[in-house]
């Protein structure tokens, strides 16, 4: 066996195709829009509830990142039947997201100005994935 000297095969000059920056390959997921919003509603989520609320912060992440983890879910599935079925259960735990923020908003754990803003967000979410699957049915 031969060894070449760097940027050299054994067979001669190797060859580098340049590769644009931008040409990172997209996920089915990366191209809804509902799918960044999920993301952004489930990192503002993160930030509202206080670390010795354990329960709620976990009821929080579980269902924010639910509604992120579906969204992705659905979208990679090829028949209709199975991405509306994992956009359903995103839109139930982005509601249910927004009904444990109105929790913290009632209870004073956060500004109920940051609660309303991600309480937007996850609205939105139920919104875009309501017309997803009207489009889909």
């Amino acid at each position: 066996m031969t060894t070449a000297a760097p940027g050299l095969s054994p067979a001669g000059p190797a060859v580098q195709v340049p590769v644009p920056p931008t040409a990172e390959p997209a996920l089915d997921a990366e191209k809804l829009d509902v799918y960044r919003v999920a993301l952004d509603a489930q990192a503002a989520s993160d930030a509202l509830v206080p670390a010795d609320r354990r329960v709620l912060r976990d009821q929080l992440e579980r269902a924010s990142l639910s509604t992120v983890l579906n969204i992705a879910e659905g979208a990679g599935r090829r028949s209709r039947k199975d991405k509306r079925r994992h956009y359903a259960i995103a839109r139930g735990s982005a509601m249910e997201s927004a009904a444990v923020v109105d929790v913290i908003t009632r209870r004073g754990l956060a500004s109920a100005d940051e609660c309303a803003r991600v309480r937007a967000l996850y609205v939105r979410v139920v919104q875009m994935l309501t017309k997803l699957d009207a489009a889909l049915a």
